[in-house]
């Protein structure tokens, strides 16, 4: 089961391999994004982020397909973007919880930042919207396990982006 859900453009980092790791109790840490599960650099470099978990670095429908395979296994996975997260909910995988927590701006688009670590477009807070509607209209954000939890749809609106 996937126990949480991240979407960090960053994928792993300090944050995520002691704190969330940690917090999260997760047995594997699963990177999602199918460019990065077909760069062989990433793949290789990705693990030694993180020497003290199972790391896992798969494309969305591979991340799909373990998850049913192995439906006893507590899973973390860090979706690059709002789009592989969405895709996991859309094929109908449980998540216990989902947290949005860095997406840094991309160039040559027009984004606002909402919070000071996310960066989100228009196009970018509709995705948000459908994956709060696929898990009971919930969406948060939290850097890291001690700080406050968000209504990240609250934080969108304010950024006048929904």
């Amino acid at each position: 089961m996937i126990t949480h859900l991240r979407i960090d453009n960053r994928l792993i980092h300090g944050q995520v391999a002691v704190a969330w790791l940690k917090y999260i109790g997760a047995k594997a840490i699963i990177v999602c994004n199918d460019k990065v599960a077909q760069d062989p650099i990433q793949k290789m470099a990705l693990p030694m982020a993180a020497r003290n978990a199972k790391i896992l670095v798969f494309s969305v429908a591979e991340t799909i397909k373990y998850e049913k395979e192995n439906p006893g296994e507590t899973l973390f996975v860090i979706a690059k973007f709002p789009q592989d997260a969405l895709d996991i909910l859309a094929a109908g995988v449980k998540v216990q919880s989902i947290n949005v927590g860095n997406a840094a701006c991309i160039a040559g688009t027009t984004y606002v930042m909402v919070t000071k670590s996310i960066a989100a477009t228009k196009e970018d807070a509709e995705i948000y919207r459908k994956i709060a509607e696929l898990n009971g209209g919930k969406l948060t954000s939290q850097i890291m396990p001690h700080n406050a939890v968000t209504d990240f749809l609250a934080d969108l609106k304010k950024a006048k982006l929904l």
